[in-house]
């Protein structure tokens, strides 16, 4: 009877030390930038294109060197494109106060004035430990024939160590992002 009470402690304390913690879910912060005018009234924002090394549950720390280092235990609290998607469309409905910024693959149809199209090809830190977002929007205006094309790249060094500060960093580069999208947008 002892031997197998000891076997049922030594496997519980097996069970116990093989389960994994939960994981620690982050999610990007809006971030308020400059109010601007003269943009076309209704923008519809197309799916954001994310790079495939980017499409995990997973944070990717870094694509450096030829490897991609992720963290384990620090997860999107929702697939990236779509919390990208989202962070854009509010950032963007401040910054363009006089327009209606809806997702084209929203509930809501509407016939927009412009359309964005992004592809956001990097974000993640480089070897230095500054976050790197690359990408490349294209916006198509109602009656004009060709798409107005631009490529970004910024680089923020993070404010804190660790995922806390990659996350507060990527905030402030898609911050950054939407202000040269509204840009975009008011300098037709």
């Amino acid at each position: 009877m002892i031997a197998v009470r000891r076997a049922a402690l030594l496997l519980a304390a097996v069970l116990t030390a093989c389960s994994s913690p939960s994981p620690v879910l982050y999610t990007i912060a809006p971030v308020q930038g400059q109010v601007q005018t003269a943009a076309p009234k209704v923008i519809a924002l197309q799916q954001v294109s994310i790079a495939r090394y980017l499409e995990r549950s997973e944070i990717v720390r870094s694509s450096e060197n030829y490897r991609l280092d992720v963290m384990s235990n620090d997860w999107w609290g929702e697939p990236l494109a779509a919390m990208l998607s989202r962070v854009l469309i509010e950032e963007l409905g401040q910054r363009l106060p006089q327009s209606t910024v809806v997702s084209e693959s929203g509930a809501v149809s509407v016939s927009p004035d412009a359309t964005i199209a992004l592809n956001m090809q990097r974000l993640d830190e480089d070897a230095s430990g500054n976050l790197v977002l690359q990408a490349q929007a294209s916006v198509n205006f109602k009656g004009r024939p060709a798409p107005v094309l631009r490529n970004f790249r910024f680089v923020v060094p993070p404010s804190a160590p660790a995922t806390q500060g990659e996350v507060s960093a990527i905030s402030t580069a898609v911050g950054q992002l939407a202000d040269g999208l509204a840009s975009m947008l008011a300098g037709r």
